[in-house]
């Protein structure tokens, strides 16, 4: 599955992963080494995450129920909470530097394809 930020007109990731399953979701990216180049995790429903336990960084991105970026991180290190976002329906995860190369900006509209 692909995810492009219409807004930009620009690919996020080419090969993204929905997370929709309780343990699925649970799970997300801990274990891993590193989140590939042009790779994502899809967590659904999601409004919050953390990075415990993580060996890497990431960019993360939380959408509403109409794709709409509603909050970013850029570079969200290891051991680290995010907020809890109310209006956040899901939130997409992204190899560190990802936000920053494609200019993806809060209220950006994203597409799963």
């Amino acid at each position: 599955m692909k995810i492009i930020n219409k807004t930009r007109d620009v690919l996020l990731a080419e090969h993204a992963v929905i997370a929709d399953k309780p343990f699925v979701r649970m799970k997300g990216l801990l274990g891993k080494k590193q989140l590939l180049d042009k790779h994502a995790l899809v967590l659904k429903p999601c409004n919050s995450i953390h990075t415990f336990f993580m060996r890497f960084a990431i960019d993360v991105l939380f959408l509403d129920r109409q794709n709409n970026i509603v909050k970013m991180y850029a570079s969200l290190k290891p051991w680290r909470l995010s907020g809890i976002f109310p209006s956040a329906f899901f939130c997409i995860e992204l190899p560190s530097g990802v936000i920053n190369k494609t200019h993806t900006c809060i209220g950006d509209q994203v597409f799963l394809e």
